[in-house]
């Protein structure tokens, strides 16, 4: 289809079946100033995608890009939910977490040295709600920066997998991905995957490399698309510098820092780091004399990053010649653990957790059901969370001197991975009927720290009483790939990191993985290379598990003594109005006269909170005796309420009468009912039964047997 826009470009777009549906990219319909514009459009989904690239490179030691997922509630036909803020401000954590999995799987594509300031925004124009946006937005975003001409080396596809009744599928309707025991995002280009992110049900290593095989074929149909849009628009190639470090610098540096790496360095942390940044300030004012210090002034950056790429190449010189690591340790070793909990004395439930110069410590707060986070975004309407998890990690964990602020993609993104990696083996409302808020205060970072915080939240959630069906530990995974070898590092540290081909993080209890987080570094992996990095997580998660355990083998049966008590009773939806009262009195007496917190779910799932054990057992005999319905064959105390010839009728429950029939008053012969019974008189009968119209039959005599 082509047509002529206002501004006398050719509109145009091109289609290809995409997992069961139509997928359609079509150009120079919107958006006229940007340097490349898109609308993709799946089902009933459009999103258009954007990107600007600057003129010219940006003084800063880093690559500008910035790419955004913007939620548009209009696109769902919502207002949003907030009393006082109806359009769309801060973007919401879904949002942020979208965001960064479009960023992971591009940002490598990108020439190293490249400094042209690159901004991606996809926007959710409208939204099919039968399956979630996210990789039509990713491909949107793909698609606009292929069109800049930028020195992008897509285009990127993925998809968003799960699994129902053992078989794999994309773009799941909601009521398929609560079957589902997976739930998988996958992205990459023509020749490999770049990112990985999932949730899962404690499935086997083997169930995940079969998805990530699915997914890498299912989403090439995006990306042959792709291909043929950029064929046909053939965008200009655009001229860029790259800055990149000084060759004669770089050969300086390395014959400097030769001799002085190696053996001398491989020393554990913080000794290791201690041994750098020594080695770093030698370097500096020994090249500081040399070239004068004027001169150096202009050229220090150059050569402090030509000594940190010598670094890098020194870690991987080590791992792939020797077999050894920055800090001494073998491939597959763990660094020193170390765990305790109960550390904070007032808390509902506290620990620490460490892994060699990384360490978490978490606190976990208990709270009634109404303290459950209202979830308002364009896809969820009137959701709750009711388990959250928050990372903080401020500047003095990493050595700096960092101004507070509020929490940014990266401590988002972490606390997510951490909560994610938990909510597996999370106790229904039903069986735990609590709000419940874990947070993550980082304490010293050195690799791992979204690891860290699973293992930490999973101890100090066992710790408060949260029955757990099982303990979750988490390790993070490096990888160097060396021409056809490849090497795979247990428990990353910071050194590893930075001078590896990718990282991944795995959680997940004995029986299988709950959590991962794969990124990639170089342009795309094989599935049989991942599937293999992926099986050698287990047994370094199966270590740090163990040791976990000897700190606390499993969810502690009390409660803190500072934490709420909390009752259920589950009563008949239909006296949800019995309880609550007319404007709400009967709930506020109720409150008011117990000092109870009661809280109410539609389903009829009613929670009691205090402190007090006693004001729990009274607001709970006072609901009881709202809403409990009569069982056959149960005994109650009731009053006479009036006097037949055939019997007596006698309230057992507020509003709700039976009748004692005067053969059911006494084993003997009773001529007159007055003869045993007046108005008003207390006396205990049992149910013998209710027939079809509801009526009760009590017994007297049935209840003295």
């Amino acid at each position: 289809m082509s047509t002529i826009n206002p501004s006398g470009k050719e509109i145009f777009s091109v289609t290809t079946d995409f997992c069961g549906r139509p997928l359609t990219l079509e150009v120079n319909r919107v958006g006229f100033r940007a340097t490349a514009s898109v609308l993709v459009t799946y089902g009933e989904t459009v999103v258009l995608g954007t990107a600007m690239v600057g003129s010219r490179p940006v003084v800063l030691d880093y690559f500008p890009l910035s790419i955004d997922y913007e939620e548009k509630f209009y696109a769902a036909g919502k207002i949003s939910g907030s009393r006082f803020i109806k359009r769309e401000g801060r973007p919401s954590d879904e949002a942020i977490l979208i965001g960064r999995l479009i960023d992971r799987p591009i940002r490598p594509l990108f020439p190293k040295g490249y400094r042209q300031e690159v901004q991606v925004v996809s926007s959710v124009l409208s939204l099919d709600p039968s399956f979630r946006p996210d990789a039509i937005a990713m491909i949107a975003s793909s698609v606009a920066l292929m069109l800049t001409g930028a020195p992008f080396d897509g285009p990127v596809s993925g998809l968003r997998v799960g699994r129902v009744d053992g078989e794999f599928k994309a773009f799941l309707t909601p009521a398929e991905r609560e079957a589902s025991d997976l739930d998988i995002v996958v992205a990459g280009i023509e020749s490999g995957i770049t990112m990985v992110e999932a949730g899962a049900n404690e499935v086997s290593e083997e169930v995940i490399a079969e998805a990530l095989a699915w997914a890498f074929e299912a989403y090439q149909p995006a990306i042959a698309l792709q291909k043929q849009l950029v064929e046909k628009i053939a965008p200009v190639a655009q001229e860029y510098t790259l800055i990149l470090p000084n060759a004669e610098i770089q050969a300086e540096v390395d014959l400097w820092v030769d001799g002085k790496l190696g053996e001398a360095l491989r020393k554990a942390y913080p000794e290791r780091n201690e041994l750098v940044s020594t080695l770093r300030w030698a370097f500096h004012e020994e090249m500081s004399k040399k070239l004068g210090v004027d001169d150096y002034k202009a050229l220090h950056d150059e050569y402090d990053e030509a000594f940190t790429s010598a670094l890098h190449k020194d870690v991987r010189k080590g791992i792939v010649a020797h077999g050894l690591r920055p800090d001494g340790r073998k491939l597959d070793e763990v660094r020193q653990l170390s765990s305790e909990v109960s550390v904070l004395p007032r808390t509902h439930g506290s620990s620490l957790f460490a892994r060699g110069l990384t360490q978490a410590m978490n606190i976990v707060t208990l709270a009634p059901l109404s303290f459950s986070q209202i979830v308002d975004t364009m896809e969820v309407t009137e959701g709750e969370r009711r388990y959250m998890h928050h990372y903080n990690a401020p500047g003095f964990t990493v050595g700096e001197v960092r101004r507070l602020s509020g929490p940014g993609r990266r401590e988002i993104g972490h606390g997510f991975l951490a909560e994610r990696a938990l909510l597996p083996v999370f106790p229904t409302a039903e069986e735990f009927p609590y709000a419940i808020r874990s947070v993550t205060e980082i304490m010293s970072q050195n690799g791992s720290t979204s690891m860290a915080a699973t293992c930490s939240s999973c101890l100090a959630l066992m710790d408060a009483g949260v029955p757990l069906k099982a303990p979750v530990s988490g390790i993070a995974m490096g990888l160097m790939v060396d021409g056809d070898n490849f090497y795979v590092l247990s428990d990353i540290a910071d050194a590893e990191d930075f001078a590896g081909d990718m990282d991944f993080k795995v959680t997940g209890t004995e029986k299988g993985i709950t959590a991962i987080q794969m990124d990639m570094k170089v342009h795309g992996l094989p599935v049989s290379t991942l599937g293999e990095a992926l099986t050698k997580s287990k047994p370094g998660r199966a270590f740090i598990l163990s040791h976990m355990l000897e700190t606390l083998a499993g969810p502690r049966e009390k409660l803190s003594q500072y934490a709420p008590r909390i009752e259920k009773i589950k009563i008949n939806p239909d006296k949800i109005g019995a309880v609550i009262g007319k404007g709400g009195e009967v709930i506020k007496k109720i409150t008011q006269e117990t000092g109870a917190q009661i809280d109410i779910a539609e389903d009829g799932l009613i929670t009691v909170a205090a402190v007090d054990t006693v004001a729990i057992e009274k607001a709970l005999n006072w609901i009881k005796g709202l809403t409990e319905e009569p069982e056959v064959g149960t005994m109650y105390e009731g009053k006479v309420v009036s006097i037949k010839d055939f019997g007596a009728f006698v309230n057992i429950m507020p509003g709700i009468d039976g009748m004692v029939h005067i053969s059911e008053l006494a084993n003997e012969r009773i001529e007159k009912v007055t003869d045993v019974l007046t108005e008003g008189q207390i006396v205990k009968v049992k149910l013998i039964g209710i027939d079809d119209r509801g009526r009760l039959s009590l017994s007297i005599k049935a209840a003295k047997a």
